[in-house]
């Protein structure tokens, strides 16, 4: 008794975030605001900033603010930011700059949740974060990509998802250039003949790396509204025709599948955007940013599951957002899961069970290239990457099985009520597992825990007789996987008795590495099969 209270003692501390990425969170301080103030120039990469940061102070005694913020060194080869100024209530505050951290002596103490706002002068060219380069057509363009820790290459920020905060960008830029952001659009004035002056501001609060800025020549359709709220596409103007056509749905049947199944989309706008900085799509909040190369106006399956997948993360990874990097699938298992639910709902079960098949079939071909990688584990975005393939497709199989483990209609409700609970905040995996739990009146422990934080993957052999005298049919299994260390699942058996269409569907569970049961009939069917709704993350082997 005492190994098995001591083994979900283990459990319980895996599963409630004893991982921590190594990021120097401080919870004493906590970001309500950021806007940013930025120039950009045809003249040169270089860009001017002035961001007003307000913050409140959740301790007493708190000295100093860390922001990470890239400084100008040789180890971006030049590039980087160097700061003039950093200012509290027009006094000079005493600042350091260096290791890429920009740490801020805040003099007094303020109160605690007092409103304080610093505001950070600043300049270089950015070493990353905003690429300052051609459109594919030639044409200069600004464009960032901040994920998944590169806010700092030209903002400075607490550059980690822990921390959210509402924010505004008020961009100069040359007149010829259109400016997409987060939020609402609050000013467009021409300052001069040359130069425009473009105000963004969100109103809700968000992790910086879904902060988005793009200075571009857009061609811009406000296509439909959802909810009120704007849905617009930006495009470069020479794609005018083909982007325009790409991207009129699937965005409002997915809002309001995911606002109806989940619970309301957040943000004050959608905006779908061409741009130069991303490889596919990226999901920053309100204006998602769509790889150039995609844009053909042939509206293909593949772009068009892109597109539901940014759309998704809009409620998983942006409102609803992993407090670490350990639990990234939150938002990358998550999203590609959801993606294939609306696809199930908008275009059939066998699109859905396409896909899925498809995941798995990814699960195993990257599980033999990596059979260390496990879904939670301790990453960090300053030391490697905190995502692989599996974060994505192991991730968006775990909830399959779990909408199937617990039903559908528990599943739905459970999703629900963790999504209000961390509406617009920050969540972690164990906060996850207890709404579920609370849905279905489960304990879900062992099945998160053999699925999140083992590295292999089942590995099913097995064969099935009939015998005549018994009237019974046998069935032999046996998990294979190298670890042999046997996971816990239950799995269905479908008996086809002769000239019956439809199969006997039998549910069985496993739990040792062999298992043998007999099921009774009364004739040796005509075939049988394990796994018939592809229901089990597994490689089977059945004869």
């Amino acid at each position: 008794m005492k190994q098995k209270i001591f083994f979900f003692a283990i459990l319980l501390l895996v599963l409630s975030n004893s991982y921590a990425d190594n990021y120097p969170r401080n919870y004493a301080i906590d970001i309500m605001h950021y806007a940013f103030r930025l120039t950009f120039s045809d003249n040169t990469d270089e860009l001017k900033g002035s961001a007003s940061i307000t913050f409140q102070c959740k301790q007493k005694e708190v000295k100093q603010l860390r922001l990470d913020l890239i400084n100008q060194s040789d180890k971006w080869k030049g590039k980087g930011m160097q700061v003039q100024s950093v200012m509290l209530n027009n006094q000079a505050l005493v600042f350091t700059h260096k290791n890429d951290e920009l740490m801020i002596q805040l003099g007094s103490s303020p109160a605690v949740d007092q409103s304080i706002t610093i505001v950070v002068n600043y300049s270089g060219i950015p070493a990353g974060g905003m690429k300052i380069q051609p459109t594919k057509f030639g044409d200069r363009s600004f464009m960032c990509e901040n994920w998944p820790n590169n806010a700092r290459h030209w903002l400075p920020t607490v550059d980690h998802p822990y921390d959210k905060a509402t924010s505004e960008f008020i961009v100069t830029a040359p007149a010829h250039y259109k400016v997409i952001s987060n939020g609402l659009l609050q000013e467009e004035s021409m300052l001069d003949k040359e130069t425009r002056l473009t105000h963004w501001k969100q109103s809700v609060p968000v992790s910086c790396w879904l902060f988005v800025l793009g200075i571009a020549d857009f061609a811009v359709q406000y296509v439909d509204e959802f909810n009120g709220k704007s849905i617009q596409t930006w495009v470069f103007p020479k794609d005018r025709e083909a982007g325009f056509h790409d991207f009129t749905e699937p965005t409002k049947q997915v809002l309001q599948f995911f606002s109806d199944y989940i619970g309301p989309f957040a943000y004050e706008k959608l905006a779908s955007v061409e741009t130069q900085s991303v490889n596919g799509g990226m999901e920053t909040s309100s204006a998602i940013f769509y790889d150039q190369k995609m844009i053909t106006g042939k509206y293909t399956t593949g772009f068009r599951n892109v597109v539901i997948h940014e759309l998704a993360h809009q409620w998983f990874g942006n409102a609803v957002t992993e407090t670490t990097w350990d639990d990234a699938w939150l938002s990358e298992g998550f999203a590609t899961f959801f993606t294939l639910l609306f696809i199930e709902n908008a275009y059939g079960h066998e699109e859905f069970l396409s896909g899925i098949k498809a995941a798995r079939k990814t699960v195993y071909d990257l599980t033999r290239k990596d059979s260390t990688f496990t879904i939670v584990a301790n990453r960090s975005a300053e030391t490697g990457p905190v995502t692989s393939g599996l974060t994505y497709q192991k991730g968006a199989w775990i909830l399959h099985m779990l909408r199937e483990k617990i039903g559908h209609d528990n599943f739905r409700k459970g999703i629900q009520a963790y999504y209000k609970k961390y509406y617009n905040s920050n969540t972690t995996t164990a906060n996850f597992i207890a709404e579920m739990e609370k849905a279905s009146r489960l304990d879900l422990k062992t099945f998160f825990s053999q699925y999140l934080t083992r590295p292999d993957n089942l590995q099913l052999k097995g064969s099935w007789n009939y015998d005549e005298n018994t009237k019974q049919i046998t069935i032999q299994l046996q998990q294979t996987q190298s670890s042999q260390k046997p996971f816990d699942f239950p799995i269905e058996i479908a008996i086809y008795k002769v000239g019956v269409t439809a199969p006997e569907i039998v549910k069985k569970n496993v739990n040792a590495l062999t298992t043998e049961f007999s099921i009774p009939a009364n004739a040796k069917p005509e075939m049988v099969v394990l796994d018939p709704r592809v229901v089990l993350l597994g490689e089977i082997d059945f004869k």
